[in-house]
């Protein structure tokens, strides 16, 4: 039976959520972890996905297994160990190094709105994918990524862009992500159309 989706988002069994923002009609698989994160409305993530340090923009479509904003070690130091700032958990100071925490949570990603991240794939700390963006699966993402590209590989490489960049820049003002949900339910036939004709229909009428 499909559950369907409300404006209460929908979390799945075993799930580890820590300060974390869901928007409307979002959807958590099982098995995630998600820390210090913002999933928009629309957004959902597959089975076993871990996010940390991310704000995920609305309709990000996330497969299994994904890796959002995997966190670093300390690489200056002598030892690359977390007993150096979780020293608590070993018995050798009463505090963590918190302000290592801290510089970890600057280290913020974010992921656009209508994108698709593909399984297994990896998305490094402070790194942006732009709106509409495909990241293939199992890529490993280091650099930034533009509107509408997709990448693929490791390191993530782009290989094309899904429209012309005319389109795209239409696209990127028509900003269709905001629209409210009772003008996607009423305009819903027309993401059915060529794209060239979506573009036209509502470049004209300003949205």
């Amino acid at each position: 039976m499909i559950e369907r989706l409300s404006q209460k988002p929908c979390i799945h069994e075993n799930c580890q959520l820590d300060n974390v923002e869901l928007g409307q009609y979002t959807e958590v698989g099982i098995y995630n972890v998600l820390e210090n994160v913002k999933l928009a409305d629309f957004s959902y993530t597959g089975p076993f996905c871990i996010a940390q340090n991310a704000e995920i923009g609305k309709f990000a479509n996330i497969a299994a297994m994904v890796r959002i904003g995997p966190t670093d070690h300390p690489m200056d130091r002598p030892t690359l160990h977390h007993f150096t700032y979780r020293r608590r958990k070993y018995g050798l100071a009463e505090s963590d190094d918190e302000q290592f925490f801290q510089w970890r949570k600057e280290q913020r990603l974010v992921i656009g709105h209508d994108t698709w991240i593909g399984h297994a794939a990896i998305i490094m700390p402070g790194v942006k994918i732009g709106n509409g963006a495909v990241v293939g699966s199992g890529a490993v993402v280091t650099k930034d990524v533009d509107p509408y590209t997709v990448v693929v590989g490791v390191e993530a490489k782009p290989i094309k862009k899904r429209f012309s960049e005319e389109s795209v820049q239409i696209l990127e003002e028509i900003k269709w992500w905001d629209w409210s949900y009772e003008m996607i339910k009423e305009r819903l036939n027309d993401f059915y159309l060529p794209i060239h004709e979506f573009l036209e229909k509502y470049k004209k009428a300003g949205a």
